[in-house]
């Protein structure tokens, strides 16, 4: 299958190399086996076998790679054992085309491998792979040995074993762990029928389906993540051995109806994928787009939109404008994340970014929305993380007929933003200004923007944040169960912070209306959005939606909330808010960003 983007999609499969970094050697003898599929697979994740020769092993062709770096193909011994935590599958590395048919009877010697996708500093799970192999083929159209049914029934609902470390060396228990049902069809030929998309097709030609249409399903046919021990077990990534042009562009809700049919794969980015030699057909599930309602008299509508690392060279921007007019409703204030500086991702020690907001400000007027005037800090050159040279930061936009700014001066990349009394309220010591850049919780990433807007006499303070990625945390389909986090250290230094300000702020005035909003990249369940909380400073207001409505993101088919908007005490108790999130990208496939904005409307 061809690639829309060959790079990617060559670390998407196992392995290009059985390099020392990522390949699990146990011993290393000096005479080969003759072993059968079963044998070399064994009831736990690495086979006994690893780093052994072994000699006419066979199997049925199931499946063969002929694309990307990872060459080779599927067998599968037609003749399994008793035992159903042994797989009866295995993938074989060729390294180029290799010269088998589906349907082949094969006899290959090898050496048998573990390769880890991502390398063994990832974390993940290995794959018991032949390398280094002597094929031959004994006949050809043999009939395909059945594939085993994935569906709701089969899947154990408890996600995996939590030993506080690796699962590797565990029994499988297929029948009580999802994880190790996956891992005990591993290189099997397996079927999946009727199965709803809860991930779209992304530009990588995949797309994630579940074989449990009621685990968690939120009301527009996604599987909603709602806390770290509900995994969602049924979800499973869909590739293909056909051509790309072929893959179904599928949004959430749709449907592959009847068989999806193809040997049982693991690699870095999504783990267990079935990689089909038969797909379903596509069904559309008719979703569409949402839309807000406007604010009405005396409400005043606040956003936070991430626009997905947006620079003058995009094509976006019309429909960026379209979707802020049309599906949010023109808010009055509009906090921007992911604002890239006017060149982009040239690395050119350029940081101002007045050239990327006006085109998107001109494209919102062209779409019929408000001249929306804008406030931003430029940060330093290559201190804010992100994609080097882009210079991300936040910006708010407001609408001058609505909204006013209150400006006060000294704010920039290096001098904190403090809380003064003026008139027995809280203010800005600069506005807009930026809370502790020194601090060590923004080193390499987004400082926080906070700004004094003026609404109908009252004040509201904004405070427009980007923290830190997930970047390195390890997969939910890790070795190590439960898996480690570890970017959560820098996001829990940046919540304290954050927390902090806004406590300021409080002490000087206890009924202050503050919001603070953005791509906080972490879950309204999470020790970060506690953190934030603490002290009953900020409540996250998503949490006000149905569970089945709170998400702004799709990640490997979970529905997932990492765009929050939290408001103070005098918001949530005193004024009557609402709270939406509007879901215009994230679940489909041809998103102009992968974040869903999400909207506050109250009355000050």
């Amino acid at each position: 299958m061809p690639s829309k983007s060959s790079a990617r999609l060559a670390a998407l499969t196992v392995a290009a190399v059985c390099s020392a970094a990522s390949t699990v050697v146990l011993i290393s003898p000096a005479h080969a086996d003759t072993v059968r599929v079963h044998d070399i697979q064994g009831s736990t994740r690495i086979s006994a076998y690893a780093g052994k020769q072994v000699t006419g092993v066979t199997g049925i062709v199931t499946g063969v790679r002929t694309y990307g770096s990872s060459r080779g193909f599927w067998m599968q011994d037609p003749n399994p054992d008793a035992d159903p935590a042994t797989s009866e599958g295995l993938f074989v590395f060729t390294s180029s085309a290799p010269k088998v048919a589906v349907g082949d009877a094969v006899s290959v010697s090898g050496t048998v491998s573990e390769f880890v996708p991502g390398g063994t500093s990832s974390g993940n799970q290995s794959l018991t792979q032949l390398s280094r192999a002597t094929v031959t083929v004994v006949s050809s159209g043999n009939a395909l040995p059945a594939p085993a049914v994935v569906d709701a029934d089969s899947v154990p609902d408890a996600y995996a074993p939590q030993p506080n470390g690796s699962i590797n060396a565990l029994p499988l228990e297929p029948g009580t762990y999802a994880l190790d049902y996956y891992e005990s069809l591993e290189g099997m030929n397996i079927r999946v029928s009727d199965t709803r998309v809860v991930g779209a097709t992304d530009p990588y030609t995949e797309l994630w389906v579940t074989v449990k249409p009621e685990e968690n399903a939120s009301r527009r046919g996604g599987t909603v993540y709602g806390s770290y021990g509900s995994q969602n077990t049924g979800r499973l990534q869909i590739q293909s051995l056909g051509r790309a042009a072929d893959f179904p562009d599928a949004n959430v809700g749709d449907t592959l109806a009847g068989a999806t049919t193809g040997p049982l794969d693991y690699n870095q980015y999504g783990g267990y994928t079935l990689v089909a030699n038969e797909l379903g057909t596509l069904k559309s599930g008719g979703l569409e787009r949402e839309t807000t309602r406007e604010q009405r008299n005396g409400e005043l509508a606040v956003a936070t939109y991430n626009v997905e690392n947006l620079d003058p060279s995009d094509d976006t921007f019309d429909a960026h404008a379209s979707a802020i007019v049309n599906n949010l409703a023109s808010p009055d204030i509009v906090s921007l994340e992911e604002i890239q500086d006017n060149n982009g991702a040239t690395n050119d020690g350029t940081v101002a970014a007045d050239r990327t907001v006006t085109k998107l400000i001109d494209a919102i007027v062209a779409a019929g929305g408000p001249r929306y005037d804008w406030r931003g800090i430029d940060p330093a050159n290559g201190t804010d993380g992100g994609e080097p040279g882009g210079n991300i930061r936040q910006v708010f936009l407001f609408n001058p007929d609505r909204v006013s700014f209150k400006d006060r001066a000294g704010g920039d990349a290096t001098t904190a933003v403090g809380v003064t009394e003026e008139r027995g309220r809280a203010a800005l010591t600069v506005s807009p200004g930026r809370i502790a850049p020194a601090d060590a919780a923004w080193r390499n990433s987004r400082k926080p923007l906070a700004g004094e807007f003026v609404f109908r006499g009252r004040t509201v303070i904004l405070i427009a944040n980007h923290f830190n990625s997930k970047g390195g945390d390890q997969s939910l389909t890790s070795q190590y169960q439960p898996p480690a986090r570890n970017s959560e250290t820098q996001r829990h230094l940046q919540a304290a912070a954050v927390n902090a300000f806004v406590k300021d702020v409080l002490d000087v005035q206890k009924n202050a209306a503050v919001i603070v909003l953005g791509d906080i990249n972490d879950f309204e369940f999470s020790e970060t959005t506690n953190i934030l909380e603490r002290d009953g400073a900020l409540w996250s207001a998503i949490k006000s939606l149905p569970r089945s409505e709170r998400y702004s993101y799709t990640y490997q088919g979970n529905s997932q909330v990492l765009d929050q908007i939290l408001i103070s005490p005098a918001i949530r108790r005193g004024y009557d808010f609402e709270y939406d999130s509007v879901h215009v990208n994230a679940e489909f496939h041809d998103q102009i960003s992968d974040h869903d904005p999400q909207v506050l409307r109250f009355h000050p």
